[in-house]
């Protein structure tokens, strides 16, 4: 059986499907035999629902898809004042009847991709981005937040061909939560770096990812740990991520079960490297997969600390939806097992609109312009597709 052969044909035919990155190599999910669309009004009853005490279970026994960062702010009781919207959904999953397990080795033929109208148009400039980091600096020297992530969104328009994306992506950019989903209207592609969620039965864990560092010719990974050890600025940004998500953990994990794995080890990638660190905890014996999914979402990583706080600050400012910027993609199998990633470096294309969102952290220490170029390196492995 020529895998690659059978992606090619359900890509030609217009067959929604999702692919998801494994330990070793991705998994095509297809035949969707439900389409759940996600609002305010549902998502409370599909997360109450979806699970059952099944021992065992078929592969395909889950609902696999993504919340957006919209959605999870409602979960969690926050409001938003009126933004800007392309009306895109806050949320969709899938129940797929077939899964095929592919290697690493993606081959395709790519379709014709539109490439005219390749210029991107950022939402934010320099100069607008600097009056809102020095807005939210005054909101930190007040105690409001102690860190705050701006996010700025690139956009052009263009007809594209995701899987010829998505597998020049994860040639060129390959990231442990990469995933793309392909429908009849929409696609997202993602390079996704972080793991929010992976439970399997009672053990959780979190990946939180917080410390960014452009890769030159000099660099390597030990002179990177270097760097962020000795980086005030970066090390704080960490700290403050890890204890928020220990304390999102400790919410719904038996006291004491908590702990760091691995703290403050280096993630390499094409452009760049990553800060990490690694949670595990125990879950208590009464937690639903909602109890999970309200303490562990939107993932602290993204957004900034204290979470609530912060959230609210953010919503008041940005002037449009981040969509599925921030919102979680992933699977919750019947049986209560879930992993979820937090949905960064990604495209979104929606009514022929591509989107990529991004955002860096302001700390007391922050520098303007140093984190508005941050956000354009995150942003460049993505906008190079388009070349």
């Amino acid at each position: 059986m020529n895998k690659n052969k059978i992606l090619n044909d359900i890509n030609l035919s217009a067959k929604p499907y999702v692919i998801y990155k494994t330990s070793n190599g991705f998994d095509l999910f297809t035949d969707f035999s439900k389409k759940i669309i996600l609002s305010n009004n549902n998502v409370t009853n599909f997360l109450e629902t979806i699970s059952s005490n099944k021992k065992k279970i078929k592969k395909t026994d889950l609902y696999i898809g993504f919340f957006g960062y919209e959605l999870l702010n409602h979960l969690i009781g926050i409001k938003f004042p009126k933004q800007k919207t392309n009306f895109f959904p806050k949320g969709i999953f899938y129940k797929p009847e077939t899964l095929i397990s592919l290697s690493e080795n993606l081959s395709f033929k790519a379709q014709t991709t539109d490439k005219k109208n390749k210029q991107f148009k950022i939402n934010i400039n320099r100069k607008n981005y600097t009056k809102i980091f020095n807005k939210f600096k005054r909101k930190i020297k007040q105690g409001e937040t102690y860190q705050i992530k701006i996010c700025t969104k690139y956009k052009n328009k263009s007809k594209i061909d995701p899987l010829d994306f998505f597998c020049r992506l994860s040639k060129s950019n390959l990231a442990p939560e990469a995933f793309l989903i392909k429908d009849k209207n929409y696609s997202v592609i993602s390079c996704s770096p972080e793991t929010l969620i992976e439970k399997k039965g009672r053990s959780i864990i979190t990946k939180p990812i917080a410390g960014t560092l452009k890769k030159n010719t000099s660099l390597n990974k030990s002179k990177a740990l270097q760097y962020f050890r000795k980086n005030i600025k970066e090390t704080k940004e960490h700290n403050m991520i890890v204890d928020m998500e220990r304390n999102d953990l400790s919410r719904i994990c038996i006291p004491g079960s908590v702990k760091i794995k691995k703290e403050k080890t280096i993630e390499e990638y094409k452009d760049l490297f990553h800060y990490v660190s690694l949670i595990k905890g125990k879950l208590n014996k009464k937690v639903k997969t909602i109890d999970i999914v309200k303490s562990m979402m939107p993932g602290g990583s993204v957004i900034g600390c204290p979470k609530i706080s912060t959230l609210n600050l953010l919503n008041n400012q940005e002037k449009e939806n981040r969509n599925i910027y921030t919102g979680s993609f992933g699977y919750i199998k019947f049986n209560g097992d879930m992993r979820f990633n937090i949905i960064i470096r990604s495209i979104l294309n929606f009514k022929n609109i591509s989107e990529i969102s991004v955002a860096s952290g302001v700390v007391i220490d922050s520098n303007a312009n140093h984190e508005f170029n941050e956000n354009f390196i995150k942003a460049k492995a993505l906008i190079d597709l388009f070349k």
